[in-house]
């Protein structure tokens, strides 16, 4: 006689209707959807149900598809322009040891320095040295970890190279890659475009994909800017270009004015990577504006330079251009000010998003573009449901003709088992493709192989004149050996999908893994629960298998 447990019976029963709850959404999908969507619509989806609902990569539900590549070099080069401020800045107080100071002109990746007197180059040399180690190299734009002797410094004749190691490009480029990352999930997470795939692929590029969007042209406005704002101090404004510029200033363009021009100091007063917050607002004649607050050390700095230039005009550019540059009327201590300019209401918001989620610390590139319609989409899920109900409804019949009520656990085993892989890919946020789709079809025929093994070994022990409860007992033991080898192997295979694999691939890995793990949950512990319940409210004198 088979000995129940309670707990065993009560954990079981758990786990089915946790799966039932976490999975129900996927079941009213348009609901729940337009629910996501429309908060205000609370009669489609109650409130305490789950709304988790099984992700659609862009083969199943359209969207836009786009990979970028991050230019690191222009953050090579930048560093290098404020190394070189700094540098010539410490050099000019030893002219008299070294002579003149010239910046050569290179490609970006490094910064060649001429001096007028040769002899005296080991002596410049060690002046420069004292950069090495300096973290100012990396206070501009985004921080990140810095490592100690970043530089190499190398000579010839009277020219200074000076390069970064190795192993700080390669962190640098990481880091950079890894903010980019960061910062465009920021932007599409602000747009509100759920369920988007933003991941790495080789050294400088990143993939996009935003399934539901119907249109590239939003996104591209959204990660095509840099977004680099900047507080800067107005030197002189003029209609020509030519200004005799220092090597600490910059000649900016206006946004509003294609004929006007701004003198700028280049070290800007604040920037936005010190904002805390930026939202779309209007001005004082009600036009579309940006609203921002800075963090409490860039407030005291923006504060004290407001206070000391009561009267002059200040300077807000966005991306190399002059988006706005109002005249100080008064002392702003606390922070916060208004961004005014030629904007609609959609440009402030965009503006708003852009600031809020931060710079680019790289201009980005677009190399592939495509914007995939919904219908395909739909006919790969309905040809997917399709051969899931005709699969399905296959398997259920022959576990029924072939195994009769012990076909019959098994079958409810199987729906159990679908429902479980459902809930898993909800929870864990999986997003499921056309391949993925065919994973879950494949599990519906593996997830009876486990019973059929066991119902063979049972139909082998009842011929060998066993008793009923020990050819049910003896025939789970010996095919264990069997379903674990066969599972076992399948979900390595599983695993080297998973992580050698990209796109469609991974999609099929997770779902076939996870059909694998509920496969053997319902062969080995729910059928196994049904034919223990059977056993012993009924009690048969003979076991037909």
């Amino acid at each position: 006689m088979p000995k129940l447990s309670y707990f065993r019976i009560a954990l079981i029963a758990l786990i089915c209707l946790s799966a039932l709850w976490f999975a129900s959404p996927n079941f009213f999908y348009s609901s729940v959807d337009k629910k996501l969507n429309d908060p205000n619509q609370t009669s489609l989806w109650p409130d305490f149900m789950p709304s988790t609902l099984i992700k659609l990569g862009l083969d199943l539900r359209g969207g836009v598809y786009m990979l970028l590549e991050v230019k690191t070099n222009d953050v090579m080069r930048e560093k290098f322009d404020f190394l070189w401020a700094d540098i010539r800045r410490s050099l000019v107080k030893k002219r008299k040891e070294i002579g003149s100071i010239r910046r050569i002109d290179s490609s970006g990746d490094q910064l060649e320095i001429q001096i007028g007197k040769q002899e005296n180059i080991d002596f410049a040399i060690k002046e420069i040295e004292k950069f090495n180690s300096s973290t100012e190299l990396f206070s501009s734009r985004w921080s990140g970890s810095v490592t100690r002797e970043i530089l190499e410094i190398s000579s010839f004749e009277n020219i200074i190279s000076i390069t970064f190691s190795d192993e700080q490009r390669t962190a640098l480029e990481k880091q950079v890659i890894d903010q980019s990352l960061e910062i465009i999930r920021r932007r599409v997470d602000e747009t509100g475009t759920r369920e988007p795939t933003i991941q790495k692929q080789g050294r400088k590029r990143v993939l996009v994909q935003v399934p539901g969007l119907g249109s590239s042209e939003e996104l591209i406005a959204l990660l095509g800017k840099t977004a680099k704002l900047t507080f800067n101090e107005v030197i002189s404004i003029d209609t020509s270009s030519n200004f005799p510029a220092k090597i600490d200033e910059v000649v900016v363009g206006s946004e509003e004015n294609k004929d006007l021009f701004f003198l700028l100091k280049k070290r800007p007063v604040v920037s936005g990577n010190n904002l805390t917050n930026a939202q779309p607002s209007f001005d004082e004649n009600g036009l579309p504006a940006v609203s921002f607050n800075f963090n409490p050390s860039a407030a005291l700095k923006f504060g004290n330079y407001t206070r000391d230039n009561i009267g002059s005009p200040f300077a807000i550019v966005l991306d190399d251009v002059v988006i706005s540059a109002p005249t100080i009327r008064s002392h702003i201590p606390g922070g916060s000010g208004i961004i005014t300019g030629n904007f609609s209401v959609e440009e402030s918001n965009r503006l708003a998003i852009l600031l809020r989620s931060g710079a680019l610390p790289a201009e980005i590139e677009v190399l592939e573009l495509r914007t995939i319609g919904p219908e395909l989409g739909r006919d790969s899920i309905n040809a997917g449901k399709f051969a899931a109900i005709v699969g399905g409804i296959l398997v259920l019949v022959f576990m029924w003709l072939s195994y009769g009520l012990f076909g019959i656990f098994a079958n409810v085993a199987l729906i159990l088992n679908i429902i479980l892989v459902m809930a898993l890919l909800s929870i864990i946020g999986a997003t499921l493709t056309l391949p993925g789709i065919a994973g879950i079809v494949l599990t519906i025929g593996m997830a009876v192989d486990a019973n059929v093994l066991v119902f063979e070994r049972i139909k082998e022990e009842i011929k060998n004149n066993s008793s009923i409860y020990n050819a049910i007992k003896v025939g789970y033991e010996k095919a264990l050996s069997s379903i674990v080898d066969a599972n076992v192997t399948t979900m390595i295979a599983a695993i080297i999908l998973f992580f050698f694999g990209s796109g469609p691939i991974k999609g099929f890995s997770v779902t076939l893994g996870l059909g694998i793990i509920t496969s053997v949950f319902t062969a080995l512990l729910i059928t196994r629960l049904f034919i223990d319940l059977y056993m012993l409210f009924y009690k048969p004198k003979v076991l037909r298998v």
